[in-house]
């Protein structure tokens, strides 16, 4: 007898830095997805796709839900909310806990009037003992009406393949969306765009990142292949952190390239020539015009 095709939208939701984004990764089997100890690291609502015999699990990895500072945090929080009521199935991820924050019966009071199954991820389980995992199991348990609570580690790769086996229990019977080899919906120059942000994360001080964007300027093949030329901005917002990006002697600005070049080249498989520029822009986390600009259009949301 012929396996059903199963296929669906799955939703990732949970608070700023519980690692959706490594989560998706994993799951997908490459980087799509920036990842970064900061919060706030996911700005857009990412699609990726994985596919094997058994159907096509479409994922969203939705920037984390927070309290809105500022008119690109309203942006980020409404995107979040909006992939709740699109999926057919939300993974909700958890740090392994005993203790529930208001962030967390925030998200699971949004979750309590939805009406996909929600599957409860507590991640980062290689960090604790095994036996505490039980008590964050049944800290948990009593929030919400799970489907499934399923404990995993995203870094270490620890019961993904049981999470995508539940997954496609809870899927519907459908239609492959996408061809077999498309792994992502994200144009080129905006994963690109969005490595070179993510080694700004991972490079510069806590309080300068939330306030920088990355352009991509000018992404062209040379003539006989074989070369990409790429030319990007990184905007932030005031000319001291201007002067902290650029680094002394240029040498910071010198680190972020050659960390974006290599994760580019090895996802272009080509040579790539990276030249970055730094530019403020006061205060465009409060600007529509240049949130737009940067790709995050509240209009579109």
């Amino acid at each position: 007898m012929k396996q059903e095709y199963k296929s669906g939208f799955v939703g990732l939701i949970g608070r700023p830095n519980v690692g959706k984004s490594t989560l998706m990764n994993r799951l997908i089997g490459q980087k799509i997805a920036i990842t970064s100890k900061k919060p706030q690291t996911t700005r857009n609502r990412i699609q990726t796709v994985y596919t094997d015999e058994r159907g096509q699990i479409i994922f969203l990895d939705t920037p984390g839900i927070h309290q809105a500072k500022n008119k690109l945090g309203e942006y980020m929080v409404k995107v979040a909310n909006r992939t709740l009521s699109e999926v057919d199935v939300i993974l909700w991820l958890v740090e392994p806990s005993t203790f529930i924050g208001a962030g967390e019966k925030e998200i699971a009071r949004q979750l309590s009037m939805v009406k996909a199954p929600v599957i409860l991820v507590i991640n980062k389980v290689d960090t604790v003992q095994k036996e505490q995992v039980l008590r964050f199991v049944d800290a948990y348990r009593g929030l919400l009406q799970f489907a499934e609570i399923v404990p995993v580690s995203a870094l270490k790769g620890l019961n993904t393949d049981t999470l995508l086996d539940i997954l496609y229990r809870y899927l519907p019977q459908g239609p492959q969306y996408y061809d077999e080899d498309t792994v992502t919906d994200q144009p080129m120059r905006q994963i690109v765009a969005e490595m070179i942000r993510e080694k700004a994360l991972r490079c510069l001080d806590d309080e300068i990142p939330h306030g920088i964007a990355v352009v991509i300027d000018r992404m062209n093949e040379r003539k006989g292949g074989g070369i990409m030329d790429i030319e990007a901005t990184i905007v932030c917002e005031r000319e001291s952190h201007k002067g902290i990006v650029i680094g002394k002697g240029g040498q910071m600005l010198k680190k972020i390239g050659s960390a974006a070049r290599h994760d580019a080249e090895e996802m272009l498989e080509m040579q790539v020539n990276l030249k970055l520029w730094v530019k403020v822009r006061k205060e465009w986390r409060d600007n529509d015009l240049y949130l737009k600009n940067y790709g995050y259009n509240p209009k579109e949301k």
